[in-house]
Parts: structure tokens; sequence; C-alpha cells
């Protein structure tokens, strides 16, 4: 029996190491390995390592990024990384996994790229940060604490903060590999400039246009409030809440009031209520992607493909010249 057990043992030892080989890298040898939580941080992780590490992500295309369940396999590729890169408060699981078994560094995005408090538009953060600077070093502090107590997570929504997670993980990347930290700043830098001008095309393609309010399934595009559009969503943060009556009543009020033309759906969840909203109006459906993950159809895109169908989709809805 003891034989057997060591044997078992040994067999699953077996299982994580052959896991861990087969997703973190061919050979196994001397190069960086990054697990990244969801898509976005992949995404700013492969921009920025380049050809120096490979990136593997834990939620597989089409999965629902929030709700990830990690399998002993997966657990492997993310303890034995030597960097891995998610965000706090988004998905549990991998805060989790993180803390009891990453042997590797670890990178918060939600340290990095000072998110949104929820429900705060981009206007009152500003004001919160403009009141912090008049406050001493621990003021600040417990000010910065309340604010980021509950925060909207879906930073990538903005460009200039995904920029600051290339620049964070580009740090985090030169102590790791200094041999070739020049790579990984210049990468980082592409990648910024890449992300100012796509913040520079949301700013011009939205600043004039017949109609400003914007319906969507869920409260996941509260960063893009910050080029003057209004979100309105049918759940919030909570891809899975239920919306009351009164709140969709509200929102069909706002839809006539505002004369909106269309209630975004997104690819992964179910269209089933912002379908019902519209055909209740006589008013179109659209696909507004929350880029979380890719899906099938989305297969061939990136982030910044996919940002720039966000645009158009709005620029159509809105009426923007």
């Amino acid at each position: 029996m003891r034989f057997t057990s060591a044997l078992c043992s040994l067999a699953t030892t077996a299982l994580l190491v052959s896991g861990c080989s087969a997703l973190g890298g061919e050979d196994g040898g001397d190069e960086l390995t990054i697990a990244a939580g969801f898509y976005p941080l992949q995404y700013v992780s492969e921009r920025v390592a380049g050809d120096h590490a490979e990136v593997e992500v834990l939620t597989q295309p089409g999965g629902e990024a929030h709700d990830l369940e990690l399998d002993v396999q997966t657990t492997a590729v993310l303890s034995e990384a030597d960097l891995v890169v998610f965000e706090h408060g988004f998905q549990p699981a991998v805060d989790e996994a993180v803390e009891q078994n990453a042997q590797g560094a670890a990178l918060d995005a939600a340290e990095v790229v000072d998110p949104l408090a929820a429900e705060e538009s981009p206007d009152e953060h500003a004001a919160h940060e403009g009141e912090e600077g008049h406050e001493g070093e621990e003021g600040h502090e417990e000010e910065h604490d309340h604010d980021h107590g509950s925060v909207d997570p879906h930073f990538w929504h903005d460009p200039l903060r995904m920029a600051d997670l290339g620049d964070a993980v580009a740090e985090e990347l030169a102590d790791l590999d200094p041999d070739n930290a020049g790579s990984y700043e210049d990468n980082a830098a592409d990648l910024r400039a890449d992300l100012e001008a796509l913040d520079q095309e949301f700013a011009d393609g939205l600043a004039d246009c017949e109609r400003d309010a914007v319906v969507v399934s869920h409260d996941a595009f509260g960063y893009l409030e910050k080029y003057g559009i209004h979100l309105a969503s049918i759940a919030g943060l909570s891809p899975d809440a239920e919306p009351s009556p009164a709140h969709l009543g509200e929102l069909q009020q706002l839809i006539r009031t505002e004369g909106v033309t269309t209630v975004f759906y997104e690819r992964i969840a179910s269209p089933a209520l912002s379908e019902s909203l519209a055909g209740d109006l006589g008013i179109d459906t659209a696909v507004l992607d929350p880029i979380e993950g890719l899906t099938d159809e989305t297969s061939g895109e990136d982030y910044l493909s996919l940002m720039r169908q966000n645009l158009e989709a709005l620029r159509t809805a809105n009426g923007c010249a």
C-alpha cells in the first residue's frame, strides 16, 4: 500500500510538471514564463515581453473571466510562472491561487492602474484626486484606501490605464531579466504610443455626436465616460444581476427622452435582456465587446481592433460626425 501511494504521489507530481511544460514552453528552459489572469492582461504582457517570454492566459477563449475556476493544470501554470499578472478582486480563484501557490513574482494590476471607485464617474474621480492633493501624506493614504475599497475593475476600456500597466510589466520583467531590460522598456514605449493614439481616436470620434446616452447590458464600460458619453446599464457590475421592473421602466424613459437608437449586448453573455428592452421600444441592438476575453468569433482580433470596433459601434448608435 505504501509503495502504491508513493507511485500515485509521483504520478501527480509528474502531471503537474508535464502540464506546466506543455503550456509554458516547449523546452522548459531559461525562457521566462508569464501567467496572465485574462485577455487584456495577456495582451499587455505579450506586447511588453516580445520574444523574451512565453505568456499563458488562465482564462481560456470563450470563458467567463469573472467566474474562472482553476483546474490542476492551470494552477500548475500559475505556480511555476516567473511572473503572474492578475487583477485582485476581479477573479477570486486567481487571487487565492496567487496567495497560496505562486512561486514567482506577482503584479496586481489594481495597484497600478488607479481604478475608479464603483459608480464613480471620471469627473468625480478627478475631483477626489484634486482634494487629495491638498491633504497631507497621511490624509492622502486614508482617502486612497477609501476610494478603492470597492472599485470598477474594467480599467482596460481606458487605453491610458493599459499603458500604465505596460510600464509596470516592463519594470517587473527587467527585474527578472536585466539583460533584456532595454527591450522591455522599448516594447512598453511602443505599446504606450499605440494606446495614446487609440485614446485620441476615442476622444475625437465621440466629440461631436447627436446624443451622448448609451444603454448597455451590464456596467462594464464606465471608463468610456471619460470621452463624454453617459452610460446606463441594464445590470450592474455583475452581468448575472437581474434588473427590477422599476429599473427597466427608468431605462425605457431614458431611451425615449434621449432618443437612444440602440441597446448594446455582449458576445459571451445572453442578449435576451437587451433584445427584450429594445424590442419593446422598436429600436436596434448591437454588440459592444467588454474585451474580457476572445471568442471563436473574435479569435483573429486583438485589443486594439476590438476597441476600434466598439468605437465605431458607439459612433453609429449616437450619430457622431
